[in-house]
């Protein structure tokens, strides 16, 4: 009998990520355990920062209203999703102000200011900070909210090409931390009517998850100069003429949190990618009458040698079998089981959360061992996402519903928005975009001849 699957909000709640009872629809309380895992995804991402030059900056919560209006095609993108400020204290504000949805309209201003000639570039910032948007599709917890933690990088250059190079340098930070975090991912170029607003073009990258729908959990955005027009950020070349810069952004969010716990949980609860995971084992004694002292002993003396590899000890007066469902919960990779016979053995019982696979190893080998299972436990996390991802991916010739249920569905496409318009419609999912290979075709609606192909499916 195939076994339930939990909803990501039940395995949130068991495993302590998060209190989900705050008195704000789509804001929540962010908990220890949840924090950790939190900044530990944050620590990733400020490592491939630092790697590649980005400097690290934050701008202020409230935007001005005048700041915001000054790209027309991007209010249009944001202005129903905005919270506005229009009192301080009792007094009406003379001028409005947003919490930032997303950080162009903040941010331009300044970059106007700190861009004077072509040695002043490339620019690359980035900062962490969380956002917010007036959601009002059903919210749920990481995928769709109202308070966001959001990552975003912000560049100028001096020519398309060099932004080109940014997008390409993006797209490397985006494969390396999708392997960290064991998550497999399509990566498309958004169809024109579903870019982010005011940008040339958007990339975006799409998980799939065994609910059977994608999850968007990184998009880069090539903007060329278009905000650089809108905010007059322009530099002078070594002739002394001036040109608008050329500008990029790359920004993910918690949704790649969910987009780990929706595709790698079971029936037990969260399975966490040892990278992230807060508590990476937990030595478990396992506690007989009369040996008490022997099986304590030996626990402890574990504990201290693998506490450097952030390894806990449970001493607490439970059952051993309380405390693997308990650790189980909140997705700690390894756990060693201690006894009686294990001490008189000189080793352990090592049990691995994603397989349930209980190992018995030698005591002299088994640090060597948890690091060796660790790399493991990631190789195999990534390969099974990947092996689904795969599988779900399905060639259409025609729009049969029936075939496009639950996959991720690949066909010709011509590029018209009224053809893709009709995808989307008469297969009830999204287009996604449009891959980097070349196939020759006919579009599945009009049938004129075409090599682009495209994707599409259920989305959150």
């Amino acid at each position: 009998m195939k076994e339930k699957a939990k909803k990501i909000n039940e395995i949130m709640d068991e495993a302590g990520i998060c209190d989900m009872r705050y008195g704000v629809k789509g804001m929540y309380i962010w908990l220890p355990y949840g924090m950790e895992i939190r900044n530990r995804i944050d620590s990733m991402i400020r490592g491939e920062m630092k790697r590649t030059n980005h400097g690290e900056v934050n701008f202020p919560l409230l935007i001005p209203e005048n700041y915001f209006k000054r790209e027309e095609e991007h209010i249009k993108g944001f202005s129903s999703q905005v919270y506005w400020v229009t009192h301080g204290g009792d007094k009406k504000l003379k001028r409005r102000l947003l919490l930032r949805p997303t950080s162009e309209t903040a941010m331009y201003p300044s970059f106007a200011l700190w861009i004077r000639t072509h040695k002043d570039l490339p620019l690359k910032t980035f900062q962490i900070v969380n956002t917010y948007r007036y959601e009002t599709k059903q919210t749920r917890p990481l995928i769709r909210v109202r308070e966001i933690h959001f990552f975003e990088s912000h560049t100028a250059h001096d020519t398309f090409e060099d932004s080109e190079a940014q997008v390409r340098e993006d797209m490397g930070i985006m494969e390396r931390l999708g392997k960290k975090l064991c998550l497999p991912y399509l990566l498309n170029k958004r169809p024109e009517w579903d870019k982010f607003a005011g940008a040339y073009y958007s990339l975006g990258a799409d998980a799939y998850t065994p609910e059977g729908r994608t999850l968007q959990i990184g998009t880069i955005h090539n903007y060329r100069d278009n905000f650089a027009r809108a905010y007059n950020i322009k530099y002078k070349d070594e002739e002394g003429e001036e040109h608008y810069a050329h500008q990029t952004t790359y920004g993910m969010s918690d949704r790649l949190l969910g987009a780990v716990i929706l595709t790698h949980s079971d029936s037990t609860g969260l399975v966490l990618p040892p990278e992230i995971a807060p508590i990476k084992g937990v030595v478990i004694p396992i506690i007989f009458k009369g040996k008490e002292k022997k099986v304590m002993d030996f626990a402890e003396k574990l504990h201290e040698e693998l506490n450097g590899k952030g390894f806990v000890m449970d001493d607490r007066e439970m059952t051993p079998g309380s405390k693997y469902y308990e650790w189980e919960k909140k997705g700690v990779p390894i756990r060693i089981e201690v006894g009686p016979r294990d001490v008189d053995e000189n080793s352990v019982v090592m049990v691995l959360r994603d397989t349930k696979e209980k190992i018995k190893v030698k005591v002299e080998d088994m640090s060597s061992r948890i690091d060796e299972e660790l790399d493991a436990m990631s190789e195999r996390l990534y390969k099974k996402a990947e092996e689904l991802l795969k599988s779900r991916i399905v060639r259409i010739e025609s729009l049969d519903k029936r075939k496009a249920s639950r996959k991720i569905v690949r066909f010709s496409w011509c590029g018209s928005e009224e053809c893709g318009h009709t995808i989307e419609d008469a297969l009830d999912m999204s287009l996604l975009g449009t891959g980097s290979e070349r196939e020759n075709g006919r579009c599945v609606v009009c049938h004129k001849e075409c090599d682009t192909i495209a994707y599409g499916a259920k989305t959150y």
